[in-house]
């Protein structure tokens, strides 16, 4: 069985991990890099062998920087199943197609406004933007689902058995368990947290032997969710104060249905002032209804909530957006209130737009609620810097910028070590570990080889190794 690590490789996006074994060509994951826009462009259009060269996708969850790139691995040829969760299978039908228009959309804005430029004489020598990939192209890939029940060995390959496990990270997630050459290698996906809302927590692993575990925060450890309610409360109540608006950038699956269980919280106990709260994204909008078919994945608690009178995801002053010119009109709104919108790293979508409008008013919030990687819109945000590009054009930064970490669906240090014990016996040789930034890997692997003496790799995009 050979390995080799062919994205989110000491860095956060674009998961996809290549297993050789028995002849075949496996992908583990088929994510969307995200970055520099050249960067990124290049990194997710081309692959370093044809598509239909790859026998079966196993697909651990259906964040797009896991499984965003698969409609243009199909229009590079690939024609083998995706094996994924019914869950899963069911967000990235809404996710893939709403990834696809928002690409459309924004290739024809961009080439738009560059047309525009030369016609008033400005010239940036770029030629036409072309989508990565169309909704032709997604409905393709969406057509290839196999879905698969946890606990169920399924033979993905001529004598490769996959089974796969509840990673608690988000609906549908999973970490899975491949066996082949007589050897067992586990793949955590993203490991969650114990009692985040909503989902269940992440299980406990069988032992096999070599691991390879995500990183995201592997520096760190995370505040408990009351910690959490006191900040996003006092974030609320001190910008409605000041007769701003708050701007929550946030990914549609997941991040978005915890926001509004918790903004439900608070307003149901007093604690925020009546405002009125928008989720303003389609794919946030059809997301929350693959929720309400998936009532088998909540935990006890959140299924408690749905045998109240009072829907937690359908409260009160909260509004779902869908139409575009819906989204505008909260433009025009006077007086505060809270937007939720897509994309959770600020590179695509409506986000953008609220951001263009609201980001250089010092009244306003924008809120970041999830995990920024390098060189994204979000990141810079978050960074500080006092102007960004949004569409190209400067925008100076003068609202409030404020952080909450603590709602991560990744697991923490201690979290990650925690999940990883059961895992640890005489049979693990190795450790590789994917999915995070350099200093946050470094610090995960010196507290592996600390507490369980383990051979700890940090691999590089493109290494190889071969169990």
């Amino acid at each position: 069985m050979k390995i080799t690590f062919r994205g989110a490789a000491q860095t956060v996006t674009g998961s996809m991990h290549e297993v050789e074994t028995n002849g075949a060509r496996l992908l583990l994951d088929c994510g969307l890099f995200q970055g520099k826009r050249r960067e990124a462009n290049e990194r997710n259009k081309t692959f370093p062998w044809p598509g239909s060269s790859v026998e079966a996708v196993l697909l651990s969850h259906a964040h797009i920087d896991h499984s965003g790139n698969l409609p243009n691995l199909v229009k590079n040829g690939f024609s083998g199943p995706i094996y994924t969760t019914s869950a899963t299978a069911d967000l990235c039908n809404a996710m893939l197609q709403d990834s696809a228009f928002i690409q459309e959309k924004d290739a024809t804005f961009m080439n738009r406004r560059a047309a525009r430029r030369r016609g008033i004489g400005v010239e940036d020598g770029q030629a036409e933007i072309q989508p990565l990939y169309t909704i032709q192209d997604a409905l393709a890939a969406i057509a290839l689902f196999r879905r698969v029940d946890l606990h169920t060995p399924t033979e993905v390959s001529r004598g490769v058995t996959y089974t796969t496990f509840e990673a608690g990270h988000m609906l549908g997630s999973t970490a899975m368990k491949i066996e082949a050459d007589g050897k067992c290698l586990i793949f955590s996906g993203d490991v969650g947290r114990k009692g985040l809302p909503i989902i269940h927590d992440p299980e406990t692993m069988p032992t096999g032997d070599y691991l390879i575990m995500e990183s995201t925060y592997g520096d760190r450890l995370h505040k408990d969710e009351g910690v959490v309610q006191d900040k996003l409360a006092d974030i609320i109540n001190r910008t409605i104060a000041r007769g701003g608006r708050i701007i929550v950038p946030s990914f549609a699956v997941g991040r978005a249905q915890q926001l509004v269980v918790l903004i439900h919280e608070l307003s149901k106990n007093g604690r925020i002032p009546s405002i009125p709260i928008f989720v303003d994204s389609p794919l946030a909008v059809n997301v929350t209804e693959v929720f309400r078919k998936h009532e088998e994945l909540f935990d006890e608690d959140m299924r408690a909530e749905f045998r109240k009178p009072i829907d937690p995801f359908g409260f009160g002053k909260l509004q779902y957006i869908r139409s575009v010119e819906e989204s505008k009109a909260l433009n025009d709104l006077r007086g505060s209130y809270l937007v939720i919108a897509a994309s959770g790293m600020c590179e695509a979508g409506r986000i953008l737009h609220h951001l263009r409008n609201g980001i250089g008013d010092p009244r306003n919030t924008v809120l970041i609620t999830g995990f920024q990687a390098e060189n994204t819109l979000g990141r810079k945000i978050l960074d500080g810097e006092p102007e960004v590009n949004i569409f190209g054009e400067p925008s100076p930064v003068r609202a409030e910028i404020a952080r909450i970490n603590e709602l991560s669906g990744h697991a923490d240090q201690g979290e990650l070590l925690a999940w990883m014990e059961p895992i640890v016996t005489p049979r693990l040789k190795s450790v590789f570990l994917v999915h995070g930034e350099p200093l946050q890997q470094e610090a995960l692997k010196k507290a592996i080889e600390a507490r369980y003496k383990l051979q700890v790799i940090i691999p590089k995009r493109g290494d190889s190794v071969t169990l």
